[in-house]
């Protein structure tokens, strides 16, 4: 425990460790996406760009596509870790997460409606997948929400219902479209991090940095109503407020995220879980959820940028295939 002043903290030695390890991995992660591409570099190309020596064209590549790709699918993956982290604390469920319980389809259906039928641009479409996400989610709390308790699983059953119906009226909106409009949409709705640039860096970096205090602040809370309801009222927990706020904040994290790449699944279920397999410790593991997330969104777009068929492969679908296979490894080891 280190104390200054009257301020306290907990520090755990594994999460320390953990924590600078990852931090490593994603340090390694986003200098590789710097040296591979369609030109390869290598570390004097990096250091002429740092210092200034490089030509025009590398450093145009290099500071205004590769790197802000690069951090804007670190600080999306960090979002959606610690909206998933925070999702599965508060539903006590390993399926908790916004793009299983519907918050990231309510997210990416507001888009393509807004691209679809008002023919929005990046600015409009980003508001409406949030205000989708924000919106979804108060309907899906209402709808659990039973004698004045919002439970654990009847959150997770809700939010799974409302995320088929809004995937469904995603999916009609864009066979209805014309093809142009269609086309548009399905490539957003697949998820990618293709021609994303430094607004889009500040805009996740913003949207990260008033989150994540205000779920770092709820973490202690959260972990006691891991407990159960009644233990937290017990030692003083308000419990219907915290999950209210936590679920608002928790949802634009997701749905920030969802703004500025699309949708991206499992990130978010899957973050969480690896952060409490490296660092089993009481609590709930924000910190290490996020730079979980970062690390898997940046290395999953890295591995996208080399399987090139013709296109480049949306990070989404990279995220989902392995997804996939993570969730059946997890069903495989318990069954």
């Amino acid at each position: 425990m280190l104390r200054v002043g009257p301020l306290s903290l907990r520090v755990r030695p594994r999460v320390l460790l953990v924590g600078a390890l990852l931090l490593l991995v994603l340090l390694a992660i986003v200098t590789a996406s710097l040296l591979i591409g369609s030109q390869r570099l290598g570390f004097s190309d990096l250091a002429a760009v740092v210092t200034g020596e490089a030509r025009p064209s590398l450093t145009r590549s290099v500071l205004g596509r590769r790197l802000p790709r690069a951090l804007t699918a670190a600080l999306v993956g960090a979002l959606l870790g610690m909206s998933g982290a925070a999702f599965q604390s508060l539903s006590r469920n390993p399926l908790g997460s916004p793009d299983i319980i519907g918050f990231t389809s309510g997210a990416a259906t507001a888009a393509v409606f807004q691209i679809v039928v008002l023919s929005g641009g990046m600015i409009a479409t980003a508001i409406a997948a949030v205000l989708g996400g924000i919106v979804t989610a108060l309907i899906v709390y209402l709808l659990a929400r039973r004698d004045g308790i919002t439970g654990g699983l009847r959150l997770v059953l809700v939010g799974i219902g409302v995320g088929a119906v809004v995937s469904a009226i995603s999916a009609l909106l864009i066979a209805r479209a014309d093809i142009d409009d269609a086309l548009l949409a399905q490539l957003w709705s697949s998820g990618s991090l293709t021609g994303r640039g430094w607004p889009h860096v500040w805009a996740t970096l913003a949207a990260l940095a008033v989150v994540g205090p205000v779920l770092l602040r709820l973490g202690r809370d959260l972990a006691l109503i891991e407990m159960g309801d009644d233990s937290a009222h017990g030692v003083g927990v308000q419990v219907e407020r915290t999950r209210f706020v936590a679920v608002i904040v928790a949802v634009a994290a997701a749905a920030a995220a969802t703004a500025a790449t699309g949708p991206i699944a499992f990130i978010a279920f899957a973050a969480g879980q690896i952060a409490r397999r490296l660092a089993p410790v009481p609590g709930v593991l924000l910190g290490l959820s996020a730079l979980i997330g970062a690390a898997l969104l940046a290395g999953a777009d890295l591995l996208s940028q080399n399987l090139d068929v013709g296109l480049r492969t949306p990070v989404g679908l990279v995220t989902s295939v392995l997804g996939g296979l993570y969730l059946l490894w997890l069903l495989a080891r318990r069954i």
